[in-house]
């Protein structure tokens, strides 16, 4: 079957254009993807080696700026936590940093609805293009002559292009739509390991800390409420003598 791309692109009435956006639209997405996702594991585990260390010798300072230089996103989680300690207590610093990691987490996923949305619509714009396509044929023919099978099977076939390029689009944007989610799956454990390690050294560094200031202004207190009894114990004591 020779015709021009022209002419194949006109198909299905115009349809096949749509089939070929989708499928830019579908590369445009994996490409951007596989630049955000790319070496993202590695990146998070580098700074969060650099930090464990910084954090074990209680140079917090330290981890901090590493945090601030690092390009990897995971570096906004830790900042979060940096931020917040000493100003707040432990357990909502656990929770700020929770936030934040949620957050990058949902960024991993942005724009990944576009593959979901291509991989179920294209098979069906492929098919509505071979219908069009059909019913263009048939009303060409001419009633009043013998219509010859290579008269009906060269417009058909030419209209099956459409469904045939539809179902490709579809199923080369499931496959990245799969393997992306799924990246991003691995990048959310990985995200959340790190995190929990770098809350727990964190809760371990001297810091006024209000949970902690409060529990020992408590404890102060009480020892010295419990030296005025004593005190007044033994001045009673003398009296009585």
């Amino acid at each position: 079957m020779n015709m021009s791309i022209w002419e194949l692109m006109n198909h299905g009435g115009g349809t096949m254009w749509v089939v070929f956006g989708f499928s830019v639209l579908a590369v445009a997405v994996g490409i951007e993807r596989s630049i955000a996702q790319w070496k993202f594991v590695t990146r998070a585990r580098m700074l969060g080696d650099t930090v464990t260390r910084c954090l074990a010798r209680g140079a917090v300072e330290e981890g901090r700026s590493a945090c601030e230089r690092s390009p990897s996103p995971i570096a906004d989680v830790f900042l979060v936590g940096y931020e917040r300690f000493g100003r707040a207590k432990l357990e909502h610093v656990a929770t700020a940093v929770h936030r934040e990691r949620l957050r990058v987490n949902q960024d991993l996923r942005s724009r990944l609805w576009v593959l979901g949305t291509v991989g179920a619509t294209a098979p069906f714009v492929g098919l509505f293009g071979t219908v069009v396509g059909i019913i263009i044929a048939m009303g060409d023919l001419n009633p009043d002559q013998i219509v010859k099978l290579g008269d009906v099977a060269r417009p058909i076939s030419a209209a099956l292009i459409v469904t045939a390029a539809g179902i490709l689009v579809a199923v080369l944007a499931v496959i990245m739509n799969n393997f992306f989610n799924q990246r991003a799956n691995r990048i959310g454990t990985e995200m959340k390991l790190l995190t929990d390690e770098f809350l727990e050294l964190l809760s371990e560094q001297p810091g006024d800390v209000p949970g902690k200031k409060g529990k020992k202004l408590e404890r102060e207190t009480e020892e010295k409420k419990e030296t005025k009894r004593t005190k007044g114990d033994d001045d009673g004591d003398r009296e009585a003598a």
